[in-house]
């Protein structure tokens, strides 16, 4: 069964967590363009409370102006979702949106080989965490 990302439980609390993710996802190409502190802003937001969640923009540059020349449409899907969640007993679930399943969305095919290079080294990334 697919999903839409691609996953790990690792050891560690997410501050930590996020620090070696933003590494690993950086030899691998990837800047980090946002971060959402997701449970900071539901707590703001409706005063409810969440294990932490950190959500990352995470983009390859080189890959998403490719991307973008060969469709702009593509911006709407930029950038691909990197999550930290906390899920207890000193443990994080990573999950890295799979720019394949993304690139989908727009019916591209000529666009497909670019989407499973991402996707190549979010794995790698994620395999090395």
């Amino acid at each position: 069964m697919s999903t839409i990302h691609f996953k790990k439980t690792v050891q560690g609390e997410v501050g930590p967590v996020v620090e070696r993710l933003t590494a690993v996802l950086a030899e691998q190409g990837f800047g980090i363009l946002t971060r959402i502190d997701f449970h900071t802003k539901m707590k703001e937001k409706l005063g409810k409370d969440l294990r932490p969640v950190v959500i990352l923009g995470a983009c390859n540059p080189g890959l998403a102006y490719e991307a973008y020349q060969k469709n702009s449409d593509v911006a709407g899907l930029i950038p691909c979702n990197a999550v930290v969640r906390e899920i207890g007993d000193g443990q994080c679930s990573i999950e890295l949106t799979k720019p394949s399943l993304m690139i989908e969305i727009l019916q591209e095919t000529e666009m497909a080989a670019m989407a499973v290079a991402a996707d190549d080294r979010l794995q790698l990334a994620l395999q090395k965490i």
